[in-house]
């Protein structure tokens, strides 16, 4: 059976006081959940954040980024031991402000990939469109090339530990977002790609979350939907409150 998931990027937000106070009020909130909860601090409070959750069963620290070298004069980069060595075991590749911003390329997320999935851990593959991609009806190529030239080299095992999440990057930090019917179609696209490369024991198992403007006033109705497995959520993950109402939504 499918997870649900609800994970939270803060992005390059929260200093280490802001950090710790956001985790006490979502450990004072988010006490018990039908979903699986994750945040994603920024890296220099990963520790921390790790260090307050550790003995809590419901909250996951989590990274937004990893370099696929194990070392080296990379500088600024963080490997998957690092991570791991501070309690980390799920990563987040592919967010489009890291593709748009520092040309992350599906060749490189695909070795990304494969190194999060050499230390074990598991990984939220992200993806999605741009909106002249979606005016030129061209979302589904592009979406169906992005996880292909990333994921279909890998050994179907592996998709264990792979999450997916759709982000239509013309959705994300816009207020705008894709109808739950547009989040629908694209997630049952997903998966029949999923399904044609795996078959459908593979594509079924795997959870598809939606990344684009959830807030609490939408969560129930986007998750509502038969393949829509939970969200990747941005700005509403940086107040508790409004949070805890997206996790409730399942």
């Amino acid at each position: 059976m499918r997870k649900h998931i609800v994970a939270g990027n803060w992005k390059m937000n929260n200093d280490l006081a802001q950090t710790e106070t956001l985790i006490s009020e979502l450990k004072h909130q988010v006490k018990t959940s039908d979903a699986e909860v994750m945040i994603a601090p920024t890296a220099t409070n990963l520790w921390q954040a790790y260090q307050t959750l550790k003995d809590n069963t419901v909250i996951e620290v989590i990274a937004q980024n990893m370099h696929f070298a194990e070392n080296g004069a990379y500088t600024g980069e963080i490997s998957a031991s690092m991570l791991k060595s501070v309690g980390v075991k799920t990563v987040i590749l592919g967010h489009s402000e890291r593709r748009e911003y520092f040309n992350e390329t599906d060749a490189s997320l695909a070795k990304k990939v494969d190194t999060a999935l050499a230390h074990n851990m598991r990984i939220i593959f992200c993806f999605g469109e741009e909106l002249a991609d979606r005016k030129a009806g061209n979302e589904e190529t592009v979406v169906g090339n992005q996880i292909k030239n990333a994921l279909f080299h890998l050994d179907a095992s592996a998709f264990k530990n792979i999450v997916l999440a759709y982000e239509p990057v013309w959705a994300i930090g816009t207020g705008e977002t894709a109808s739950p019917e547009q989040a629908q179609d694209m997630h049952a696209f997903i998966r029949k790609t999923l399904a044609n490369n795996y078959g459908n024991a593979v594509a079924d198992e795997v959870s598809i979350l939606y990344g684009g403007s959830v807030k609490p006033a939408n969560a129930q109705e986007i998750f509502s939907k038969p393949d829509v497995d939970g969200g990747l959520i941005g700005g509403a993950s940086l107040n508790a409150e409004d949070f805890f109402a997206i996790v409730n939504a399942f």
